[in-house]
């Protein structure tokens, strides 16, 4: 695929560089990239993909723009509150370079769809925050031979690795059992650091590039960890040890048949209430809120106990055992960690989580 005179001034301080050159931007050109997310970390991906000349991106993501994203998801601003993320992705990075092609996907990714719009694409970058997609997406990659950049960020912490590279071991060799539900909150529950997307982002971006381009070590069978706070870099070693097929996926039936939910079984499930039904309870019902002081909306007519999650330990006295107590954060998330942590270390049995949270 040859390159315009556009082309050329566009990219010019990549065709001066020896390992990309014209033909590595010929490379770049041909390439088509699936990003899955356009959220804190699909932002500077889809951000450096497109400046770099991609030719072709494509986007899924069905959610819209929230104005708690602006704070890291840096291709939105205020006018996109409330639209749709992967069709604003869509237009912004146009705008920014109109010489390569993006498609946006508005809807949510499943394994019903996965394998048909994965085979479109030479490489996967996940960008997404649950275990639930995430074993979907490698498992998806694992069948149609796609490598998948990973990464994944945790309040001043993130991850950056490539599975399934030429044969290499995949997230299962890493994550070999997904985690119980609600033992890893995600970044609505717990935070991030505004800048830790875009460090990690870049990483993933880096990787895609080194692959299209086939050039450096590209970081797979490693898992390159980053601590913001310190700061520093730390590579793990992950060895090949999982295959899909230990866990019934043979096949893009099987595939398409497995249960990607993680859910438990009824019978071992905690009683879960929504805040619609928690608000129909009387005024003396206790509720334990365990969001930070300056979160709301705040819980009225209850008889609340605030206790915020990191200092649940040093509070148990004021904690009841006995009477039914509704365990409720901002999302849902905290609350149930809270209500583990309380049955693990202190017997609690007496605790209810309200999912969902305030939202």
């Amino acid at each position: 695929m040859n390159l315009t005179n556009k082309d050329k001034n566009r990219y010019s301080r990549h065709l001066l560089l020896d390992k990309v050159g014209e033909v590595g931007q010929q490379k770049l050109k041909k390439s088509k990239v699936l990003v899955i997310g356009a959220g804190g970390l699909g932002c500077p991906v889809l951000q450096y993909l497109g400046a770099a000349g991609v030719g072709t991106i494509g986007i899924v993501d069905f959610d819209v723009v929230d104005e708690s994203n602006l704070q890291r998801q840096i291709l939105f601003g205020v006018d996109d509150i409330g639209k749709s993320k992967s069709e604003t992705a869509k237009l912004k990075l146009e705008a920014q370079n109109p010489l390569i092609r993006i498609k946006a996907f508005n809807f949510a990714l499943t394994n019903k769809n996965a394998i048909e719009l994965f085979s479109q694409y030479d490489i996967i970058v996940d960008g997404t925050d649950n275990f639930s997609t995430r074993y979907m997406i490698n498992d998806a990659c694992v069948l149609t031979g796609k490598p998948l950049v990973y990464g994944a960020i945790h309040k001043f912490e993130g991850q950056v690795s490539v599975f399934n590279y030429k044969n290499g071991p995949t997230y299962r060799c890493l994550f070999p059992v997904p985690p119980e539900i609600g033992s890893m909150p995600s970044c609505s529950d717990v935070g991030v650091i505004g800048v830790l997307p875009g460090i990690i982002g870049t990483q993933q971006a880096n990787e895609t590039l080194k692959i299209i381009l086939e050039i450096g070590n590209v970081m797979s069978g490693e898992l390159l960890i980053y601590d913001s706070l310190v700061p520093s870099f730390l590579k793990i070693k992950i060895n090949k040890s999982v295959n899909i097929k230990d866990i019934g996926i043979n096949s893009i039936t099987d595939f398409e048949q497995y249960d990607y939910s993680f859910t438990c079984d009824e019978e071992n499930k905690e009683p879960n209430f929504t805040i619609r039904e928690l608000n129909k309870l009387s005024n003396n019902t206790l509720v334990l809120d365990v969001r930070e002081e300056w979160e709301t909306p705040k819980i009225i007519n209850k008889r609340v106990i605030n206790i915020p999650l990191d200092d649940i330990d040093e509070s148990i006295d004021k904690i009841p055992s006995k009477d039914t107590v509704y365990v409720i954060c901002q999302k849902g998330g905290r609350s149930q960690v809270a209500i583990d942590f309380l049955k693990s270390e202190y017997n609690y049995t007496n605790l209810i989580n309200v999912e969902g949270g305030v939202s």
